[in-house]
């Protein structure tokens, strides 16, 4: 299998990141200056910034490669130091904090319970919106219905040790699974809801993945700072009779868990 986290995935995030560093601040655009340096920091860790040890730049150095004051540089490193990516050691500079990530693994039977499964000790999803939408082109497409046709679409976060991991709209034929939000909001797996409307078993059709900047809605739900990137899946899974049952785009925090894909012959 391959990884697909943040330092594996996307060649362009990390040439980008690169470039970033040597810009120049975007001055009277709206954006506080310590939160485009906590921005510009958080590229620089993938790019190189920090030493064999781990250790970044003294508060003078950034400031000086930022070409403004150390208070501004203080506030970033603080505002990273508070989301846990960086920590202050006295009298020896700030670090980078390095935390395991989640591993969790793409395969023919992708799902979070078994996923995630003893790299935590809780597991739950938790419904933030149910809706009935119409499908556009896309959605028809991918879930085999007439555009048009209704389609539940549960918007749902899953956690581990309470700690967001996963933001995910998913969508579902409403004809076929027209009672999937009330039994999501009783039990919080998708796997379990589809059991109780006759799919006992579902693979995964095709998986896409690519990295991005989090959007505000993604930042709020996930708990994460500006600048932080997600790892961002579009998936299908069909019944035993290759019948599409979902349709589903998650986020995943990129600082928290690691995408793989399984090398299983039958998955490709």
């Amino acid at each position: 299998m391959f990884d697909l986290s943040v330092a594996h995935l996307h060649d362009k995030v990390m040439t980008e990141g690169d470039t970033r560093l040597k810009n120049v601040l975007r001055r009277r655009s709206g954006v506080a200056l310590w939160r485009q340096i906590a921005e510009e920091i958080r590229f620089g860790l993938a790019a190189g910034l920090v030493d064999a040890a781990g250790k970044l730049p003294g508060e003078m150095a950034l400031a000086a490669r930022f070409n403004v004051n150390r208070h501004t540089v203080r506030s970033a490193l603080k505002s990273l130091a508070d989301e846990g990516v960086v920590e202050t050691r006295h009298g020896d500079g700030t670090y980078v904090i390095s935390t395991p990530r989640i591993i969790y693994p793409l395969g023919r039977r992708t799902r979070f319970s078994d996923g995630v499964g003893a790299q935590a000790r809780s597991k739950r999803g938790v419904l933030l919106e149910s809706l009935t939408e119409e499908a556009d082109r896309q959605l028809a497409t991918a879930l085999g219905v007439s555009v048009g046709a209704p389609l539940v679409r549960l918007q749902t976060l899953s956690e581990a040790d309470g700690v967001p991991l996963a933001l995910s709209n998913s969508w579902f034929d409403a004809v076929r699974f027209s009672e999937m939000a009330e039994i999501y909001r009783d039990c919080g797996s998708i796997t379990e809801s589809l059991r109780r409307q006759g799919v006992d078993d579902y693979v995964r059709q095709s998986t896409t993945v690519e990295a991005r900047h989090a959007s505000e809605t993604e930042t709020d739900r996930l708990g994460l700072s500006a600048g932080a990137i997600v790892l961002v899946t579009k998936a299908i899974n069909t019944d035993r009779n290759g019948v599409p049952v979902e349709y589903s785009i998650s986020q995943f925090p990129a600082d928290r868990i690691s995408l793989t894909v399984q090398s299983d012959r039958d998955w490709f």
